[in-house]
């Protein structure tokens, strides 16, 4: 026999059982719910807004500028398909002469992103495209790319110390905001080990996102150095947050001084900005809200 609806409980709060099956035909427990845990009443939402707030979340789960990186992956394996006159369905075959076509052009490297990139865009319209991708065919396809046509990685000339010693007598004693603003940026991201990308916003509008920048009332001068808050970056998917701390040098090199040499001017010459502020030339950001003054 399936379970009935009751009523009181021996507490005296009522109670609502649904109606289940029979445990014969594969009926559970019933569903006790009580009055006062039921969720507060809301408004339901359209179809339509439901399909727009599940898109934005979907859209937002990737950082703006990978999403742009991988569109360009899907353009290139679009003309690929376009010029061989293949389907753009994404199976192993086609990933496979994708993968060894493209690595002749590029580095196997960065066919190993553009794949992933390729997966990301088309999977709403091919389900089965990471399955395709983990294919034993595209897999040792681009092991072999990257074993005959590996690139040795060229590195920058690494910064030295010395070096930001020898740029402090020209920016320190500089009365250019410009120039402070640029000696800040250099020595906070040295000292702070911090990518360009953490301390200036993109040119491209596209790419501007308010979320990550680092605003001034975050700034904490502390005995030895200071701090302030990485609001966002691209490694912080939660946005939670990350407290940079500076510490002091006594050295030329010093990254206390000039930044709160730059904050004084920033602050002069742009008072009515808040958190935000401009570089002097055109009034026009060029860091963050924390360095862009």
């Amino acid at each position: 026999m399936g379970q009935h609806i009751g009523n009181l409980s021996c507490s005296g709060s009522l109670h609502i059982i649904f109606y289940t099956p029979s445990t014969d035909a594969g009926g559970t427990r019933p569903m006790n719910l009580a009055l006062s845990s039921r969720q507060p009443s809301r408004t339901a939402w359209t179809l339509e807004r439901l399909r727009y707030e599940c898109m934005v979340a979907v859209v937002s789960t990737i950082d703006r500028s990978t999403t742009i990186t991988y569109t360009s992956a899907l353009q290139s394996y679009l003309t690929f398909c376009r010029l061989h006159s293949f389907p753009i369905e994404p199976t192993p075959d086609t990933l496979s002469f994708f993968t060894v076509y493209m690595s002749h052009h590029i580095k196997p490297s960065s066919v190993d992103s553009y794949l992933s990139g390729i997966c990301n865009q088309l999977e709403p319209f091919f389900p089965d495209v990471r399955e395709a991708r983990r294919h034993r065919l595209v897999t040792r396809t681009l092991r072999g790319c990257k074993k005959l046509r590996a690139v040795a990685t060229h590195c920058k000339h690494s910064l030295h110390r010395s070096e930001l010693a020898a740029l402090a007598p020209t920016y320190v004693n500089s009365t250019s905001h410009d120039n402070l603003l640029f000696f800040t940026i250099l020595l906070v991201g040295f000292f702070g080990l911090m990518r360009l990308g953490e301390l200036v916003t993109p040119d491209r509008v596209k790419l501007q996102d308010p979320r990550k920048i680092s605003m001034q009332h975050t700034v904490e001068i502390l005995p030895n150095g200071f701090s302030f808050l990485l609001l966002g970056h691209k490694a912080d998917h939660f946005f939670e947050g990350n407290r940079v701390v500076i510490q002091e040098t006594t050295d030329s090199d010093d990254p206390v001084g000039p930044f709160k040499k730059y904050l004084a001017s920033r602050d002069s010459l742009f008072p009515h900005h808040g958190n935000y502020g401009y570089a002097q030339m055109g009034l026009s950001p060029l860091a963050t809200g924390l360095y862009a003054g």
